[in-house]
């Protein structure tokens, strides 16, 4: 694939940029009693935003771009974070404490993560896309229980124990460009020829296909394209949380995925980035209320599906994210 370079692009990389030289700044600075503002528990949260952030966006282009309604997104995270792990922790037992190798290893591990999780992404789609709506539901919430199931009996991968040992490789620094890198990609895809082919399938597949768009082709590609994504995310959080257990990857995992794209706008890439940003802060935000902030939550997921039923975006999209619409034609895939 090729990708022409436009100044929204720039932008993106821009504006991501000085969010991170924002962050590192109030990680460092001693602004609060002599403390910084932000400490390790804020820093990681905030890296689990960036991994959420690649999750939805690349759920976003099956269920918000394609109009497919997958529920098992959580699955292939778990394919690509057990391969990651394995490779990193079991079979060639890198660290962190000689980066010059253990980061070229990790990278190798989490390409290697996602392009399994793209492979079993293929074996659940090709058969399966075929279908539509609560059919498809049901298949991909069953290939999500499936995997974890497959995990939870193999010992070789850690079983019922879980996989523990995981050199922590996952730094902001890291998450920072995994996620402009994966977002960019898919924004790219997004507006090319085959992203209007999308969309044209999510409007009327029947039409589509009068146009002479392959439609079960297309949606596969897609559903594979997403779970590479999936399966990188997946690596990428193993080497933060240094322990994978296959509960960190059941149906609720995918649901939350679920609720930040439907919340942000699933057919807006801002809003598949907004929800995630705000709805994995915002548990956190609200400890200080103790058992009260489980009714907020809820409660303030409901008015917003009320108030604002096509997501907080809709269609909207920030303007470091949109192609110019006389510069689509000049992105090929």
């Amino acid at each position: 694939m090729t990708f022409l370079r436009t100044h929204r692009t720039m932008a993106t990389v821009i504006a991501s940029v000085l969010a991170y030289v924002v962050i590192k700044l109030l990680s460092i600075l001693p602004l609060v009693n002599g403390e910084p503002l932000l400490n390790a528990y804020y820093i990681q949260l905030i890296i689990l935003v960036g991994i959420n952030i690649v999750m939805t966006v690349s759920l976003g282009m099956v269920n918000g771009f394609t109009g497919q309604f997958s529920i098992g997104h959580a699955g292939f995270m778990a394919v690509g974070a057990y391969t990651s792990a394995m490779i990193t922790t079991v079979w060639l037992h890198t660290s962190t404490a000689n980066p010059w190798v253990g980061y070229p290893v990790f990278i190798v591990a989490i390409l290697a993560g996602g392009l399994l999780a793209a492979a079993a992404g293929y074996l659940v789609g090709a058969p399966s896309l075929r279908l539509k709506g609560d059919y498809l539901a049901i298949v991909t919430l069953s290939a999500n229980e499936l995997i974890r199931t497959v995990i939870r009996v193999t010992d070789a991968l850690g079983g019922p124990r879980g996989l523990g040992g995981i050199p922590k490789f996952t730094t902001l620094e890291v998450v920072f460009v995994f996620a402009i890198v994966s977002v960019v990609l898919m924004r790219n895809y997004l507006f090319s020829s085959h992203g209007r082919s999308m969309k044209a399938i999510r409007d009327s597949e029947i039409a589509a296909e009068s146009t002479g768009i392959n439609t079960t082709r297309q949606k596969v590609f897609v559903f594979v394209f997403s779970a590479f994504f999936a399966g990188v995310s997946g690596g990428v959080f193993a080497h933060l949380l240094q322990f994978i257990h296959p509960d960190n990857f059941s149906f609720v995992k995918s649901l939350e995925y679920l609720i930040y794209l439907y919340v942000g706008g699933s057919t807006s890439i801002s809003g598949a980035i907004v929800g995630p940003a705000i709805f994995t802060l915002l548990p956190e935000l609200l400890r200080g209320l103790e058992s009260w902030r489980m009714v907020i939550y809820p409660l303030i997921l409901i008015l917003t599906m009320i108030f604002r039923t096509e997501g907080i975006m809709g269609l909207k999209e920030f303007s470091f994210i949109l192609i110019p619409q006389r510069q689509r034609k000049e992105v090929s895939v």
